[in-house]
């Protein structure tokens, strides 16, 4: 009798395990969906930035090129000096032994001018030192020789040194000129963003009119968080999807003008006040501010504007505007930024 009033109580239960398991499921599926869009974002960048180091890498090697050539121009130029030192050297050497030579002649044709006049016996001696003589006038003209293949080769070794300095001159100036040519290129790409920033915030201030949830601080277009979520809360309120539709619109009307090869980014930073996090949906205030920047970027990705051109970074409580600890500081702490700058 007892089992089977237990086996009626048991029939007339509710059993709760399917929703249970259905709910988990869902929120499984959830996960997974959210680590997958991530994953394609992240994909999307790292092809953005290697293909950015690439470049900036070819231009590098490229420079080192340039210098090694320019090293190896300088030593040489060195070894062609020190040649043309020895060279030098050798000519002066040469030179004075002809002159030398020369005198010895001098000296010789007088003794045998004066030897003339005296007796036949002194024939003999003047034979020889004619002979002497002509072995001198013979080393004269090979030392001559030598003399002129000497200067032939400075003039080489001097021709050789200036197309060396040309050379080095010439790597020096394409050096600077690249050095230039990148400052100029990098120069007119932050002018460029600057002009379209100016533009595109100017648009923004239009359409968003004078309004006390919404101000400019610098460079950044600052929400009250206010205007697109609930407190402690990552959803965003319709009154906000409406002003992120007007946002996307600018953002698509931006990306037609800015040239495809700035790496332009519109980067949304959630920020909260110091007062912890009460509720079960996030541990943290880093947390909460992470997840209301990354709900506006995938809201804005929804609406049509290129995934590879949004950031999403929260900072939690750890850049205030206001340090005050008034409900006022913490009103003006709570707030969405958005940044148009370069990745």
């Amino acid at each position: 009798m007892a089992l089977a009033r237990g086996g009626r109580r048991s029939e007339g239960a509710f059993n709760y395990w399917p929703g249970f398991v259905d709910a988990l499921s869902t929120l499984v599926l959830s996960i997974v969906f959210l680590l997958s869009v991530f994953l394609v974002v992240q994909f999307f960048l790292s092809q953005e930035v290697t293909g950015k180091d690439k470049a900036l890498e070819q231009l590098n090697a490229k420079i080192a090129q340039l210098n090694e050539l320019l090293s190896l121009e300088k030593l040489g130029k060195l070894t062609l000096d020190d040649q043309v030192s020895q060279l030098k050297a050798g000519l002066a050497s040469a030179e004075t032994e002809r002159d030398r030579i020369k005198g010895l002649y001098d000296g010789l044709a007088a003794a045998g001018n004066d030897a003339q006049g005296k007796s036949s016996e002194l024939g003999k001696a003047l034979d020889s030192e004619k002979a002497v003589s002509a072995r001198a006038l013979a080393q004269i003209e090979v030392l001559n020789q030598q003399i002129s293949a000497l200067r032939r080769q400075l003039a080489a070794l001097e021709e050789a040194l200036d197309a060396s300095e040309k050379r080095d001159k010439e790597s020096q100036n394409r050096i600077a000129d690249l050095g230039s040519r990148l400052n100029v290129a990098l120069a007119q790409r932050v002018q460029e963003l600057s002009r379209y920033r100016s533009e595109f915030f100017g648009r923004l201030r239009t359409i968003l009119g004078n309004r006390p949830d919404i101000r400019i601080v610098g460079d950044r277009f600052v929400f009250q968080s206010e205007v697109f979520f609930d407190t402690g809360q990552a959803v965003l309120l319709p009154e906000g999807r409406a002003e992120l539709d007007t946002l996307a619109a600018a953002l698509i009307e931006l990306d037609k003008k800015i040239p495809s090869d700035i790496p332009w980014v519109l980067r949304v930073d959630g920020h909260t006040d110091v007062r912890p996090v009460n509720g079960p949906n996030f541990k943290s205030n880093w947390d909460l501010s992470a997840a209301r920047s990354i709900s506006v970027v995938q809201y804005l990705v929804s609406l049509g504007v290129p995934a590879q051109r949004l950031v999403a970074a929260g900072f939690g409580e750890f850049q205030p505007l206001d340090p005050g600890n008034t409900e006022e500081a913490y009103k003006r702490n709570r707030r969405i930024e958005l940044k148009l700058t370069e990745r």
